[in-house]
């Protein structure tokens, strides 16, 4: 009798949640809405898979069709994401906003998950004649882009080693710990400039309050004092 060595196959139903979720997260990272080929290009399926999964998250308003047919985000989802760190979401909410509107930059708070950076709560100002989509629920690896070297220099070196695999300080985090913020440029976004401050308080995951803009501002200084000072807001929020 031969015994059958081959892993069982995953159920179907946790396939297709797993197909699910991660059209949730392509959409989130996407710039712009997508097609429906698109998405399923990036799922790696056939369009009528797609469009079943489609069809389930749109029922669920976890997804949203413009004229066009076009797919975005639906939202089901701002709710959920206040369900993540509550206290901090309702904390940053007004700080954040009024710091996007100050400066005219679309302004973010993110936070640690694992070793990728997820943006939390995000602000456009309407104010200025174009902004930067920044999505609650977008992330990106932890060693790139000024929110994450901002968090980095934020983390003890248990931290570091639970996030890296190892203890060792980056350069970009050891300039932030130095300069007190972050500045970065092409490093997620082609064309766009971030900068940002690192956000601790207790009983939250490491954070990071930032901005971000097509262009080099004129005066950094000005830029990392009003980080600082909606940082400080945030703080006196959450206690």
């Amino acid at each position: 009798m031969t015994e059958n060595t081959e892993a069982p196959a995953p159920p179907a139903g946790s396939q297709t949640l797993a197909r699910g979720l991660r059209a949730l997260e392509i959409l989130a990272e996407a710039e712009v809405p997508m097609t429906i080929t698109e998405l399923a290009e990036g799922l790696g399926v056939h369009r009528s898979n797609a469009y079943r999964i489609l069809r389930t998250l749109e029922q669920h308003r976890f997804v949203a069709r413009d004229s066009g047919g076009r797919i975005r985000l639906g939202p089901k989802l701002t709710v959920l994401a206040r369900g993540v760190a509550p206290m901090l979401h309702t904390a940053a909410m007004q700080p954040v906003s009024e710091l996007a509107y100050t400066l005219g930059m679309t302004a973010f708070v993110t936070i640690l998950d694992a070793d990728e950076v997820v943006t939390l709560v995000s602000v456009e100002p309407s104010n200025v004649s174009a902004t930067i989509a920044r999505n609650p629920g977008v992330r990106h690896p932890l060693d790139r882009g000024a929110p994450g070297h901002a968090i980095e220099s934020s983390l003890s070196r248990a931290e570091r080693a639970a996030a890296f695999g190892h203890e060792d300080l980056s350069e970009a985090a050891a300039a932030t710990q130095r300069d007190g913020y972050a500045l970065s440029r092409n490093e997620v976004i082609d064309g766009v400039t971030a900068i940002a401050v690192p956000l601790r308080l207790e009983g939250e995951a490491p954070a990071a309050i930032a901005v971000v803009h097509f262009n080099h501002p004129d005066s950094v200084d000005t830029v990392v004092a009003a980080l600082r000072h909606a940082a400080d807001r945030i703080a006196q929020n959450y206690r």
